[in-house]
């Protein structure tokens, strides 16, 4: 009965780590965006109770103020970063995998080299959603920038 036990407190770090703490994030996330969204309307509520001016902007998030070049930039960022994590990990796993002469079926480094070949994969995804990004809304983004300009 003991054995069971043990390997039962073993399985349950894992498990708390990898699906009660990430439920734990998302729940709060969730929660404080509510209250958030709760609070700006009960001032809305007694702006209109009072008669005041409502302005338009107010439930606009400010994440949201951010131009195309910018989102687009921020694709190749990630693109960047993941393809070359993914690079490092399959050189990684091609050394270790050298180191043991590939005579052992080692779990280690099948698992090193699928991770790294899906880091990989989401880079180079990445790259073909900015390139193929940045052709689509060229017209956009010259827009957005004229507008810019003639802004300031």
């Amino acid at each position: 009965m003991t054995y069971f036990w043990n390997h039962f407190f073993d399985a349950l770090i894992p498990i708390c780590i990898c699906v009660v703490l990430p439920t734990l994030v998302i729940w709060l996330i969730g929660r404080v965006k509510q209250n958030e969204t709760n609070r700006k309307a009960e001032i809305m509520l007694k702006a209109l109770d009072n008669g005041a001016k409502i302005d338009s902007d107010f439930f606009k998030s400010p994440s949201g103020s951010k131009t195309i070049k910018e989102r687009l930039l921020g694709r190749l960022t990630g693109a960047c970063i993941t393809g070359l994590l993914g690079v490092a990990v399959l050189a990684v796993a091609v050394y270790m995998g050298y180191r043991l002469d590939w005579s052992s079926n080692d779990d280690v480094i099948i698992f090193t080299t699928l991770f790294g070949g899906i880091l990989l994969a989401i880079g180079i995804a990445l790259f073909i959603v900015y390139f193929c990004g940045k052709k689509m809304l060229a017209k956009e983004i010259a827009a957005e920038e004229k507008q810019n300009v003639e802004g300031k």
